[in-house]
């Protein structure tokens, strides 16, 4: 026979047993609802606009080699958010602006070595391919002396790239709260949708065979 004090250890190890149930099952719902019942079983959602950006990043990952090698291809590409900056004008412009082109997005300052070295490369890659379809839209970030990075573009003979600025540097912290700007250069490459392809932290040599092979492959050429 078992007594009260049986039952009420059985009715306690029960009322525990269905807490830590009740947490697993929590856990699992709050993790569904963060990233989708497709996460959990292996497969990344992607919006519905950006799917032909995943034909496009498989197709350009065996091209991630010699000098951009470093390209982190996008395995489930995102909306990039329409980041806002000036022309050499002021007037403001919108990264949505760009949309139904190819765009390669690059952060830079003039206070950044790597940034203006490779500078003259992003001048040369607008020159070759720049036009209706593609854009290297370099911003630069400097928050003082707005003149400065506009003297130095000249001085140093890049004069192919269109003038973009953020002097509040809004457009880096926009980008590292979603985990796509970490230190400078930043550059980004995204489709005519906004989609990411690709994203490069650090600085590539973008006039080699290498980067142009690859941006003609993101164009389909």
């Amino acid at each position: 026979m078992t007594g009260p004090r049986d039952a009420a250890r059985r009715h306690a190890i029960w009322r525990l047993v269905m807490v830590l149930l009740g947490g697993v099952v929590g856990v699992a719902v709050g993790l569904a609802g963060i990233y989708g019942i497709a996460h959990l079983t292996g497969k990344s959602q992607v919006a519905a606009e950006c799917r032909p950006a995943v034909e496009t990043a498989q197709k350009i990952a065996p091209l991630a080699k010699g000098e951009v090698a470093a390209l982190a291809i996008a395995k489930a590409p995102k909306v990039i958010p329409a980041l806002t900056f000036k022309d050499a004008a002021g007037a403001q412009k919108s990264l949505a602006d760009w949309r139904g082109r190819t765009v390669l997005l690059n952060l830079w300052a003039t206070w950044c070595v790597p940034c203006r070295k490779e500078m003259p490369a992003l001048d040369e890659l607008q020159g070759k391919l720049g036009g209706a379809d593609f854009e290297v839209v370099a911003v630069n970030i400097d928050t003082r002396d707005p003149g400065k990075p506009q003297a130095w573009l000249k001085e140093n003979g890049v004069n192919r790239l269109a003038y973009y600025a953020d002097n509040t540097a809004k457009v880096f912290q926009d980008l590292k709260e979603i985990g796509k700007a970490f230190g400078m250069p930043t550059t980004l490459l995204i489709d005519p949708r906004g989609c990411e392809l690709a994203t490069l932290a650090g600085p590539a040599e973008w006039a080699s065979a290498d980067a142009i092979g690859l941006v003609k492959a993101a164009l389909g050429k």
